[in-house]
């Protein structure tokens, strides 16, 4: 199936690693131009080539920081600059710590609304008028399960996610009317460089062993493993695309079937 990418635009967050890694790829793959952000120049400028060599396509870094206001409106001015149009946003950078309530301090809260909601915001707003000035374009919001499918002990993600859902729906009923269509995808775990930290901080707070934490958390998805990153980059591509024309304001569950209640070991011990 032709996607219909060729010659498109597409800015992805968090573009040098993980799933911004494999979303940029996929989008390259399918010809469209892509800019990568990131905080880490270098390793920016050297996936940028991989992406490069490994397609044939035009790929761009543009090192930035979520966390920083100025930092998307700059991004989104040179890439338009440089492109002459941004049709696509993949928002995905950002991460928020996990922990229960009583351990959670001012500061992980601050880290969690600041990388994983408030960058998300960001680059929207950054990039919304570039999008009006062509006449529509795709957002697609990378958030996570924990939105629609909470965890105690994972409670930062799980309100920051949930925020990002419902400015994704938000938005996509302000601009749908002028052809931006906005949708989110919520990937349980992925296997990713973050997926150790995950299963550690679980292990924490459940009083676990890592080994153990890890196949509970394996053992709750149906599927009996966790996604891959070209798997969520596989359903980004699709909706980024002028494939997905109906699709806005849709919150597309990608985690197996995952049920976090087999996770819970309370009163199993």
């Amino acid at each position: 199936m032709d996607l219909g990418l060729g010659g498109k635009v597409a800015l992805v967050t968090g573009g040098s690693k993980g799933i911004g890694r494999a979303v940029a790829l996929a989008l390259a793959r399918e010809g469209a131009r892509v800019g990568i952000v990131a905080r880490d120049a270098e390793r920016l400028e050297r996936v940028a080539g991989e992406i490069r060599q490994a397609t044939g396509a035009e790929v761009v870094p543009f090192p930035g920081d979520v966390m920083r206001p100025e930092d998307p409106p700059r991004i989104a001015d040179q890439a338009a600059a440089h492109f002459g149009r941004l049709d696509i946003l993949v928002n995905n950078a950002g991460a928020a710590p996990g922990g229960v309530l009583l351990d959670l301090t001012e500061e992980h809260w601050a880290l969690a609304l600041q990388t994983k909601f408030l960058g998300y915001i960001r680059f929207m707003k950054a990039v919304i008028p570039h999008m009006l000035r062509a006449g529509g374009g795709r957002i697609v919001n990378i958030v996570g399960n924990d939105g629609i499918k909470p965890a105690f002990w994972e409670l930062t993600p799980s309100a920051a996610n949930a925020a990002d859902l419902a400015v994704t729906q938000a938005l996509a009923e302000q601009y749908g009317p002028h052809g931006i269509l906005v949708n989110a995808i919520n990937p349980g775990p992925v296997a990713t460089d973050r997926w150790d930290g995950l299963v550690a901080a679980y292990a924490r707070d459940m009083g676990l062993s890592t080994e153990e934490a890890s196949r509970l958390a394996t053992a709750s998805i149906p599927l009996g493993r966790i996604c891959t990153p070209e798997e969520v980059a596989d359903v980004a591509v699709f909706v980024a695309s002028p494939r997905a024309s109906f699709m806005n304001g849709a919150l597309i569950t990608l985690d197996g079937g995952q049920r976090k209640a087999l996770m819970d070991v309370r009163g199993r011990r």
